[in-house]
């Protein structure tokens, strides 16, 4: 009877708060560059379990957690090899997603203790080293979820990033080069640093729904608000590593039991690191130099993303 009455006070809490407009199921392109399509609202594709985006180029919406690059749900992967896998890693640490020579990223998992044993865990939020600064991305604790409100944490270098409210306000930063831009009202952002990456941020709660068809049996006092988040990368080198980046090597072979109802990655301790910011992961390549070929030339190259927020899959 009371797990009955706490799932009931989380569903009016977490379930129905969020408004019609916003939905989860309606998108629309927002690069003013594509005229005809800017601003136009599509109904986002049967398939996706929660939010869509739209290719601008083409006009059409698509699931944002199935493009190469998605890190979802709890957390669902989407390699740059096109290969989805799940990496649970541990509730209240830190892992590395990305390490390469000039961009490195690490998650926060946030979660609870399933039935089974195993912990239920979501990223709640990243921290991104670019050259000397710090950029965090992250999701407030929630009880009572309103689509409205704001509840995703921005700061650079420890200062909170002003951000002016609005869909389509933007704030950019000379000396590292970063642009953000909001995607919607609240929740939902784009960052990008011109020839390094794209990170599309949204902060979602857990809704009734899922947490009874998962049985994460989340009560009312938590929504356990997390981010879902979409990489692009413009550049990386052939040594980019971390649960993420090791899918982008042009030479990776994926050892993922693909035959499995959840692909599960492995190797959990090469990736864990010691806090948000910190570069001490066994596979961490931070900070180092480029080697180089005998005739000089970098170990990089360059990958094709599209403006369509595609993703990328880098090959050699």
């Amino acid at each position: 009877m009371k797990l009955e009455v706490a799932l009931i006070l989380f569903g009016i809490l977490c379930f129905n708060t969020i408004p019609i407009k916003v939905g989860a199921r309606k998108a629309a392109c927002h690069n003013p560059l594509f005229g005809n399509c800017f601003g136009i609202l599509h109904n986002c594709p049967p398939g996706c379990r929660r939010l869509c985006e739209v290719d601008c180029r083409i006009c059409k919406p698509y699931c944002a957690c199935d493009r190469p690059g998605a890190v979802c749900q709890d957390p669902r992967f989407i390699g740059g090899d096109g290969i989805m896998f799940y990496f649970h890693g541990k509730k209240d640490k830190e892992f590395c997603l990305v390490s390469d020579f000039n961009v490195h990223i690490n998650a926060h998992f946030i979660g609870k203790r399933g039935q089974k044993g195993r912990d239920f865990t979501w990223v709640q939020s990243i921290g991104i080293l670019l050259g000397y600064h710090q950029l965090y991305i992250g999701a407030e604790r929630v009880a009572k979820w309103r689509e409205s409100v704001e509840h995703m944490l921005i700061k650079l270098d420890g200062k909170d990033v002003p951000l002016p409210m609005g869909e389509g306000q933007t704030w950019q930063s000379s000396e590292t080069g970063l642009n953000i831009q909001r995607q919607a009202a609240t929740n939902k952002v784009r960052l990008r640093v011109e020839g390094l990456l794209e990170i599309v941020a949204r902060v979602v709660p857990i809704t009734l729904e899922e947490s009874r068809v998962h049985g994460y049996n989340v009560t009312e006092d938590d929504c356990f608000a997390h981010l879902e988040l979409n990489f692009k990368f413009d550049s990386l080198s052939t040594m980019v590593n971390g649960v993420l980046g090791q899918t982008y090597k042009p030479n990776y072979q994926s050892r993922l039991k693909l035959s499995a109802a959840m692909p599960i990655m492995g190797g959990a301790h090469k990736f864990a690191t010691s806090h948000l910011f910190a570069t001490d992961c066994v596979v961490s390549n931070f900070g180092l130099k480029e080697k180089t070929l005998g005739g000089g030339e970098p170990l990089s190259f360059e990958c094709g993303g599209e403006s369509g927020g595609k993703g990328i899959a880098c090959r050699s």
